[in-house]
């Protein structure tokens, strides 16, 4: 989310949940912590706000986290072994969401060791490898057969990212059966990289089609 205006374009079309991306050393969408902070203290009841954070010291998460005051930190990259449980002393009541980037079958296994520290993971498609980390943003799908193995081996809710748009939706859901998706640059448009009320109207009917098809 860019603005308030954009977050109660997601309230209204059904979602919930808010993503506010701190700066990243890639990728679209991010804002400062200053505005961040704006935005979270504006998101309505009832609506969780995600802060997107690349940061990977406890102390620096912290301190982060004090300006903006997010319900939820979506860590986009890999913390330190013993990080989530100092998080947890340092920050009650903020909820953990572990970013898993899937690059092959070895991610099942980094997200078996993550889960029982965390409230929930994030399977998404970017790259910490690459000199200049891909964290988030890359609109590429990655391999779903190994988001659904990860799904069924943790005891954890597991959220999907990763190029999902309109028109593959409903593939995701059938084929991962996620506990929720999460999405940016499926649903935005232009040089100002702005929501797209058609694109996130069409991606909400395709996600409840989905829920009825499985209520019926």
């Amino acid at each position: 989310m860019k603005s308030i205006d954009e977050v109660w374009m997601a309230v209204r079309a059904g979602a919930s949940a808010v993503g506010l991306v701190s700066p990243m050393p890639s990728g679209p969408g991010p804002i400062s912590n200053e505005k961040a902070a704006e935005i979270a203290a504006e998101v309505p009841p009832g609506i969780d706000a995600f802060l997107l954070t690349p940061l990977q010291t406890v102390e620096e998460l912290v301190e982060q986290n004090r300006l903006v005051k997010a319900r939820t930190l979506q860590l986009v990259d890999e913390l330190p072994e013993g990080a989530h449980a100092e998080l947890r002393r340092a920050m009650p009541g903020v909820k953990l969401v572990q970013v898993i980037h899937v690059a092959s079958f070895d991610s099942v296994n980094d997200a078996l060791r993550v889960a029982p520290s965390v409230d929930a993971i994030l399977l998404d498609s970017g790259n910490p490898a690459l000199e200049v980390k891909e964290l988030g943003g890359t609109g590429r799908r990655h391999d779903w057969a190994v988001s659904r193995r990860i799904r069924e081996a943790v005891d954890v809710p597991v959220w999907l990212a990763g190029g999902l748009d309109p028109d593959n939706a409903v593939e995701a859901i059938e084929t991962v059966r996620p506990f929720a998706l999460d999405l940016c640059s499926g649903i935005r448009t232009g040089e100002g990289y702005d929501l797209d009320q058609d694109k996130l109207d069409r991606f909400m009917a395709a996600v409840r089609s989905t829920s009825s098809s499985a209520d019926s």
